[in-house]
């Protein structure tokens, strides 16, 4: 890389465990010369790129105008993350023993700078304030200087700590989903339960089939079917259904390609015998709402747990046929119990799911 200038900044490096920590301050106007927010996005080839959401306008704007007030203190410390470009330099003094720890170290923070550098180029990228540095950059000041801590880690590991330091804010669930697949390291229990499931979901998104770029998630917001439909489908089939199988019974290791596999052939199916149901969003079909995805995954457990056998899944799709109101041109359901419904009378509860995947199995010929 150029270098325009060299920032030399004095910094505490603190070891914490295996991993090292830099604790230092800078002028935060001066934090997006070699700092930059790493954005959610995918390649041409569906791998994941960044893990940042975009910025709130409104929440930049109302810390800018805190900033510019009269007593401002803004005390929290932004987290980045370092490339290899960046080291520290510790100071070669004799320090009193009452400033000497053996965890932490004083020196300096050497980071390198070029401003016309590409984002995707420089040494550091913001994991945790990036709302807030947007807002020193915006305001009327001349100099704001931020307590900073940094670290040194490969994009993975950003996305893990990017997930671990915003797990006590309210994150959207689909940047969630969507950052799981690639986070490493030891993860909240909730989270590390959906791993599996994020990881396939991401692939059915990018795989040929029903649902490739139908998933609507921050990488494909275009996409008519919510993830977390989707994700609590394949969560319900891997611990307790079809997708079980693709489990490793010694140390609980997914299959992922043979669960996104088993998953398309099924859901292609679907598609086929109801086209056009299923390229309507939502509001428009209950095939593409949650309760219709959660239904039919009760019926792909019922006739794929064995074996999958297409021939036999469509036999059992075609019966259920035209008896399934799935959009206003089907008309009502009509219910086993006598009570009828209009095509959109079901919604998106635990109580409904059960009743149309009940129905959806009686009209298969999968209960009595």
């Amino acid at each position: 890389m150029s270098v325009a200038y060299v920032l030399r900044l004095p910094a505490l490096r603190i070891q914490q465990g295996i991993h090292t920590l830099y604790s230092f301050a800078v002028d935060g106007k001066l934090i997006h010369n070699f700092a930059a927010v790493s954005r959610i996005k995918r390649d041409d080839d569906g791998d994941l790129l960044g893990y940042q959401r975009p910025e709130t306008y409104k929440h930049v704007l109302s810390i800018r105008r805190y900033l510019e007030g009269e007593g401002a203190l803004m005390p929290n410390s932004l987290t980045v993350a370092f490339g290899q470009q960046v080291h520290f330099e510790p100071f070669d003094i004799d320090m009193p023993d009452a400033a000497t720890v053996g965890y932490a170290i004083f020196g300096v923070l050497v980071i390198p700078i070029d401003p016309t550098q590409d984002d995707a180029d420089k040494p550091a990228w913001i994991v945790d304030g990036q709302q807030r540095s947007a807002a020193i950059r915006d305001a009327a000041l001349d100099q704001w200087p931020v307590p900073i801590v940094g670290f040194i880690a490969d994009p993975e590991e950003q996305r893990t700590q990017f997930l671990l330091v915003n797990s006590v804010k309210p994150l959207p669930k689909g940047l969630i989903h969507e950052l799981l697949p690639s986070a490493t390291g030891t993860l909240p229990p909730a989270w590390a339960r959906r791993q599996v499931p994020a990881t396939i979901l991401a692939q059915l998104n990018t795989t040929p089939g029903a649902f490739a770029g139908a998933i609507r998630t921050p990488t494909e917001p275009d996409g008519r079917i919510t993830d977390n439909a989707v994700l609590r489908m394949i969560e319900t089939s891997l611990y307790n259904g079809a997708l079980y199988q693709y489990r490793n019974p010694v140390d609980g290791a997914v299959n992922v390609d043979a669960a996104v596999a088993h998953l398309t052939v099924f859901w292609d199916l679907v598609a086929r015998r109801w086209p056009a149901a299923w390229k309507f969003a939502p509001r428009l079909s209950r095939l593409t709402h949650g309760v219709g995805i959660q239904a039919l995954g009760v019926i792909m457990d019922d006739l794929t747990t064995d074996q999958l056998n297409p021939d036999h899944v469509w036999a059992a799709l075609d019966r259920i046929g035209d008896q399934a109101a799935w959009t206003f041109a089907d008309g009502h359901w009509e219910l086993r119990n006598g009570e009828t419904r209009r095509w959109s009378g079901f919604q998106n509860t635990g109580a409904d799911v059960r009743l149309l995947s009940d129905h959806l199995r009686h009209l298969a010929g999968l209960l009595g």
